[in-house]
């Protein structure tokens, strides 16, 4: 089991959007094989690579009995239906906020034979792939917070220490 370091907020690859996947490889493989270790700890739902330091578009999950990975993962369908519920991340350990986010989601993608794959989800599911999906677009959940929430999370965040600072 290769359970690998988490990236904290203020570490640039978590500010950058990542890269889609163009090899399938033993080295994408392997990257999997560590999301999937990574993720499978109680307590955790979902790990985009960009979290243990890799700029690739591929996030594990790990929520109820869904268990499994996407790569090259997009949104293709959010309900008008919202969840109102405090959102956390593995990135900003210790904080959780009200973050609105769609009841459910779709997300398209492909498995590690290039096979195309969808992903469904409600609920926590639908949180845990819009949430993921953001990290590979270079966002952290605390952009969607509302400013005044936003500005209170980042100076949490900040007098943390485990906050990255360069």
């Amino acid at each position: 089991m290769a359970l690998r370091d988490i990236r904290y907020l203020g570490d640039p690859v978590l500010s950058s959007p990542a890269d889609a996947v163009v090899r399938f490889d033993r080295n994408l493989e392997a990257l999997v094989k560590d999301l999937l270790d990574t993720v499978k700890p109680d307590g955790r739902a979902g790990l985009a690579a960009p979290q243990i330091g890799v700029g690739m578009r591929v996030f594990s999950y790990d929520v109820g009995d869904q268990f499994g990975y996407v790569i090259n993962p997009e949104v293709v369908e959010l309900s008008e239906e919202v969840q109102d519920g405090d959102e956390g991340c593995l990135s900003v350990p210790g904080l959780r906020y009200p973050t609105r986010r769609a009841n459910e989601a779709v997300v398209r993608g492909v498995d590690l034979r290039n096979e195309p794959v969808t992903v469904r989800g409600t609920g926590l599911m639908a949180r845990c792939l819009q949430h993921e999906t953001d990290h590979l677009d270079g966002k952290l959940y605390l952009s969607r917070l509302e400013p005044e929430k936003r500005r209170s999370a980042l100076k949490a965040a900040r007098e943390s220490e485990w906050f990255w600072a360069s």
